[in-house]
């Protein structure tokens, strides 16, 4: 999981309410984790499992070589969280077509996405290498290889994704996030309550609609405040650690990432009125939850256009999950 800080305002805060800022960061998913078939809906229908890596028939490498090349090449893009296999491309499959070109003295190989009707969706080229080393091909030469590519091919993968996102109507490209907040539990004070109409107040925009049922949602937001006991500060003050977890689930349940405020404040500041630190509090926290519903969905992904030549509409089996 990616951390990334979410609350800034400390000076503004400390203003406004005497008390420390909840600082803290944002956990989101990995931009190519697979969200699973409900996740995935979001961006239309049911997408194959995988992405077959077949051996090249030629590469200007032995057979041992292009055989061992193809699970190089799988299990670095496994390491993007891609779901490839070293296999034979089936029926309905994508698949990554290996391939290598002499170049003078350099041999510089290549990586094109397959559609299942054969077409070529997007192709990358690795970086020049001496002809006789990689003739020889030799297991280290080959894993590097693959590792240098394996973030391009995952990127291309991404820009499918987006461009079958931008045809279909149903996807997050084209209306808001239907989102449906639990709300707040176990913050002291009016905390419960506070944090939760300013949450609600700050999330919904053109993108992200809050709705108050969970019948329909795309997702489900819910936040969980914890308080102990922390060291005392540099002047004695009694001191309390504070957490905010901001949670995120889609249809399914299953996680799709969770923004996390958390600070030490003097002890029992908040057991009243929150006032200003749930509105600074739960803007924050609203920024950090639109990343997550963006990040998991792929929505703000640039497409990738299809080659000179190709189809238009980016026709083809649904490539959603390889992207993740």
């Amino acid at each position: 999981m990616m951390r990334i800080p979410v609350l800034r305002h400390m000076a503004a805060l400390v203003a406004m309410a005497g008390v420390g800022l909840l600082s803290g960061c944002l956990d989101v998913p990995h931009p190519f984790r697979d969200p699973g078939r409900e996740g995935w809906s979001l961006a239309g229908s049911p997408p194959p499992a995988r992405l077959a890596v077949p051996v090249p028939p030629s590469a200007l490498l032995p057979q041992a070589a292009a055989q061992a090349w193809s699970r190089d090449v799988a299990a670095a893009l496994l390491d993007q969280t891609v779901p490839a296999m070293a296999q034979p491309a089936r029926k309905g499959d994508w698949w990554l077509r290996l391939g290598a070109e002499a170049r003078g003295q350099d041999v510089v190989p290549t990586y094109s996405v397959m559609m299942p009707d054969g077409r070529v969706r997007s192709a990358e080229a690795g970086d020049p290498i001496p002809a006789t080393i990689w003739a020889a091909g030799a297991p280290a030469t080959l894993r590097r290889v693959a590792e240098q590519a394996a973030p391009g091919i995952a990127a291309a993968l991404t820009g499918i994704q987006a461009a079958q996102m931008a045809q279909d109507p149903r996807s997050l490209k084209h209306r808001a996030a239907r989102i449906y907040f639990a709300g707040v539990h176990g913050a002291p004070g009016d905390g419960d309550i506070a944090l939760g109409q300013a949450f609600v107040r700050a999330l919904g925009d053109a993108q992200n609609a809050v709705q108050a049922s969970p019948r329909d949602a795309d997702f489900t937001v819910s936040c969980a405040v914890s308080v102990s006991d922390a060291p005392p500060g540099a002047s004695g003050q009694k001191q309390q650690h504070m957490q905010l977890v901001w949670r995120v689930v889609d249809q399914a349940g299953k996680e799709a990432g969770a923004a996390t405020q958390l600070h030490d404040i003097d002890a029992h500041a908040l057991d009243g009125h929150w006032g200003e630190v749930a509105m600074v509090a739960a803007q924050e926290a609203a920024g950090g939850v639109r990343q997550v519903v963006s990040r998991y969905s792929g929505r703000n992904n640039v497409p990738l256009p299809m080659p000179a030549g190709g189809a238009a509409n980016g026709s083809g089996t649904p490539v959603a999950n390889l992207q993740q």
